[in-house]
C-alpha cells in the first residue's frame, strides 16, 4: 500500500498524526515549516524534531514522490514542467510570469473524462485523480525553482490536465493546505479553480463560502454549439449552468470568470459575441478570450487575431468586461495536456 503524502496533510490532520504518535501538537507547525518555508526534501533535514518522530515519519510517509522528466522555457518565461508520479503516470505543471507576480497552473487529474473537442488533456480519457498531496506537491516544486532568483508563487490556477471538481476533495483538501497560514501563506482570493460546469460540484462549493475565483469554461452561446464541442452541456444545459453561476456569485461575491476558446468557423461570429452577451449580462462577469491552441489530434484552427479584437469589442460594447488572454509560452507546447500527448506519441 502506497504511504501516504506528508504534503496531502492540513495541518489539523498532522496535528492528530503527531498526537497519535505521542508527540505534542506543536510538533506539527514545526513539520508545515519545513514542508512549506523551508521546503526540505528529505525528513532527516528537519532537524529540531526528535530523532524517533523523524523515522517514524520516514516510514510512515511519502514526501518527494515525483520527479521531472522534462521541461521546457519560453521566452516569455513560461516554463512547462512534465512529471511522472509514482505509479509511472505523467502530468504537467506551468509556472506563468506576469508583472504581478508568478502564477502556477497544476493538474488535479492524469488526464480527463470531459472530452472537450479542443483540449488535449481529455485525449486517452481519465487515468486516475490526483491526491491533495500530489496536487500541492507540484507548487512545492515550482516554488523551490523559484527559490533560486529569490521570487515566490503569488497565485495558483488549478486548471491543468483535469477537471478540479470531479476530484472535488482532493482539489478542496490542496486549497486548504497551500492556504494555511502556516503553509504556503497564498491567499483563498489567488486561488482559481476552472471548470467546465459541473453544476451539482459549483453549488456545493458555494454553500462552504469560500473566497475562491471560479472560472466557468462556457465557449459557447448556445446548447447546440456548445454541446458538440462540450459533452457535460448534455447534462447541465447553458441555463442550468448560468443559474448555478448566479448562485455561486450571490453566496460569495466573486464575480465569475467565464473562459472562451475562439474557434475558427465555430462560435467566433459578431453574432455570437452578440448572444454571448446577451446571455450574461445580468450576471457580474469577466469573459476570457482565448485564441485556441492548436492540437495534432484535433482539427481545430484559431480565429484570426482582426477577427478576435473585434468579438472583444463587441462585447465591450455590450457592456461585458472583455479581454484576451495574453498567450505564454507559445513557443513551447504550452496548452493543458499536449507535452504529455506529445511525450505519448513518442512512446509508439
Amino acid at each position: 500500500m502506497l504511504k501516504p503524502s506528508l504534503y496531502g496533510f492540513t495541518l489539523p490532520q498532522l496535528e492528530e498524526y503527531v498526537r497519535q504518535e505521542g508527540q505534542p501538537t506543536y510538533r506539527a507547525k514545526q513539520i508545515f515549516h519545513w514542508l512549506y518555508q523551508q521546503r526540505v526534501q528529505d525528513v532527516e533535514e528537519m532537524t529540531d524534531l526528535p530523532k524517533n518522530l523523524r523515522s517514524t515519519l520516514a516510514q510512515t510517509t511519502l514526501l518527494c514522490s515525483m520527479k521531472e522528466l522534462v521541461s521546457q522555457k519560453s521566452q516569455d518565461g513560461t516554463i512547462k514542467f512534465l512529471l511522472e508520479l509514482h505509479d509511472g503516470a505523467t502530468i504537467e505543471t506551468v509556472i506563468m510570469r506576469h508583472d504581478y507576480g508568478n502564477s502556477v497552473c497544476v493538474s488535479t487529474q492524469v488526464g480527463c473524462k470531459m472530452g472537450c473537442k479542443f483540449c488535449a488533456s481529455t485525449l486517452g480519457g481519465l487515468v486516475r485523480n490526483l491526491t491533495a498531496g500530489e496536487i500541492v506537491e507540484q507548487v512545492v516544486l515550482c516554488q523551490r525553482l523559484l527559490d533560486r532568483t529569490h521570487e515566490r508563487v503569488s497565485s495558483v490556477v488549478l486548471m491543468g490536465s483535469g477537471e478540479p471538481l470531479d476530484n472535488y476533495d482532493a482539489s478542496i483538501g490542496f486549497v486548504d493546505i497551500v492556504t494555511d497560514p502556516e503553509g504556503l501563506k497564498i491567499g483563498q482570493r489567488h486561488i482559481t479553480i476552472s471548470t467546465v460546469g459541473l453544476v451539482p460540484a459549483i453549488y456545493r462549493l458555494a454553500d462552504e463560502m469560500r473566497g475562491i475565483t471560479l472560472a466557468v469554461s462556457i465557449h459557447a452561446a448556445d446548447d447546440e454549439t456548445r454541446s458538440k464541442m462540450m459533452p457535460v452541456n448534455k447534462a447541465y444545459d447553458i441555463l442550468t449552468l448560468l443559474d448555478a453561476c448566479r448562485y455561486y456569485y450571490e453566496k460569495t461575491g466573486r464575480r465569475i470568470t467565464f473562459e472562451y476558446a475562439l474557434i475558427n468557423g465555430h462560435n467566433d461570429k459578431i453574432q455570437d459575441a452578440q448572444k454571448l452577451a446577451k446571455l450574461l449580462q445580468s450576471l457580474p462577469c469577466h469573459v476570457n478570450l482565448i485564441p485556441v491552441n492548436y492540437v495534432p489530434e484535433r482539427d481545430l484552427t484559431r480565429t484570426p487575431q482582426d477577427q478576435i479584437r473585434a468579438f472583444a469589442n463587441e462585447l465591450e460594447r455590450l457592456s461585458i468586461n472583455a479581454t484576451v488572454r495574453r498567450e505564454m509560452g507559445s513557443d513551447i507546447a504550452a496548452a493543458c495536456g499536449q507535452l504529455r500527448a506529445q511525450q505519448a506519441r513518442e512512446r509508439i
